[in-house]
């Protein structure tokens, strides 16, 4: 029996590792992809930003519902429909021919991708009882890794000759969606634990809407993740705007980003742990948000400093979700579904302000030359990405005090 009980563990653990693997290929590819898809479709940074505010909603609405289907069909089912549904949207985004179709394809990736999110999360929150923060950290670096490599896999994948052709990226999406399918097998075979309804009861979302705690820790994720996933969005676009790098190279600095994204969830969990969670989320924004302006201040030769930013960026997400375990044991999931649902709402509204001020600065300077005028409005749309860090930070600091008034800072 106990030998069927630590076999099943290994099981859940090889889903939650691999389901943040599949999730960070399946969000970081589009990096490379956008400036083509950009050119492809003649879309202008404002349409883009629109293009991933609607990813965003697909996501919101996925976290919207996930909870609720958890309950009804368990999170086995729940987890094999998101990863059938983001292998549907590889294939959808393969045939698609215009911006709408491409704008469907990808709603519907993040639904999948929203539904397993909240799933693992659950998941992980009701396994890992235990040095939490060391362990979501853990399950996260596994998003990281491939975060890391997916860059550089997308770029070179699309320069692929197949069958008399290059395979673009539409044959990119269609192959790295496809892995999707993979962790189906054990997510058939394992044994999944279930949240008593009579726990989670108890935190119920009347009263989280009640508690400022929870809009807190709310703003802290929101604008943490915002941040984080915008770097993956626009740092390539960035690069080859203003500083007229090759996608190569620009994707080589995003998959840097994202391999000291990755060794700092390796490495800093057991820190989280330590010293407390709002404590280390304090730190680590106010370092990520520093960065990327101190890149923006010093020009081409401080681009690595875009990259370094990863560092404090990469423990926001997981660590929340262990303060999340830990300030609502009994109720954990409604916990996380009520604070990644409104982190939903904030990253189709942070898409749009990135876009919009992209696109606002560079009419306001219009009287200098194209190029100049350009630069200044990427400049401006990732300058409020640092700025989100930073915001992200400062409500750390009010969280954290106000937990320490109340001899309850976690």
């Amino acid at each position: 029996m106990e030998n069927h009980s630590k076999s099943n563990y290994y099981i859940l653990l090889f889903i939650v590792f691999g389901g943040f693997l599949i999730f960070g290929l399946s969000e970081n590819i589009k990096g490379p992809a956008i400036p083509i898809m950009q050119n492809d479709f003649r879309l202008g940074d404002t349409q883009l930003g629109l293009l991933l505010a609607l990813n965003s909603l697909g996501y919101l609405l996925a976290c919207s519902f996930t909870s609720v289907l958890t309950n009804k069909i368990g999170i086995k089912w729940t987890g094999i429909i998101a990863f059938l549904s983001m292998a549907l949207a590889g294939i959808f985004m393969y045939i698609s021919t215009n911006y709408a179709t491409l704008s469907a394809s990808y709603f519907l990736l993040y639904i999948g991708n929203g539904m397993l999110e909240i799933g693992l999360g659950i998941m992980a929150a009701q396994i890992f009882t235990k040095n939490t923060g060391t362990m979501m950290n853990l399950s996260h670096f596994f998003y990281g890794l491939s975060s890391t490599v997916a860059p550089v896999f997308a770029a070179s994948m699309m320069s692929w000759h197949v069958m008399g052709g290059e395979l673009g990226w539409r044959g990119m999406y269609l192959i790295m969606l496809s892995l999707s399918l993979v962790p189906i097998i054990p997510s058939l075979l394992g044994k999944f634990p279930k949240e008593s309804h009579e726990e989670a009861e108890k935190v119920s979302f009347s009263f989280l809407l009640r508690e400022p705690i929870a809009w807190l820790i709310v703003a802290i994720l929101s604008f943490g993740v915002v941040s984080e996933l915008a770097v993956g969005s626009w740092l390539v676009n960035f690069l080859i705007k203003a500083y007229h790098w090759n996608l190569e190279d620009a994707s080589s600095m995003l998959s840097l980003f994202f391999l000291f994204f990755m060794f700092a969830r390796l490495f800093l969990g057991p820190i989280t742990d330590k010293i407390g969670y709002s404590l280390s989320i304090m730190i680590f924004s106010a370092f990520s948000g520093l960065c990327s302006l101190a890149a923006i201040i010093i020009g081409e030769d401080g681009a690595i400093l875009f990259a370094i930013a990863g560092i404090g960026i990469a423990p926001i997400y997981p660590t929340v979700m262990a303060l999340l375990a830990k300030r609502y044991p009994k109720g954990t999931g409604t916990a996380i579904t009520f604070t990644v649902t409104l982190m939903g709402i904030a990253s189709v509204i942070g898409n749009l302000l990135i876009g919009f001020i992209i696109d606002l600065v560079s009419k306001m300077f219009s009287s200098h030359g194209v190029v100049e005028n350009e630069i200044l409005g990427l400049q401006a749309g990732y300058g409020f990405i640092a700025f989100l860090a930073l915001l992200c930070s400062a409500c750390c600091i009010i969280l954290y005090v106000t937990l320490r008034r109340r001899n309850e800072v976690a």
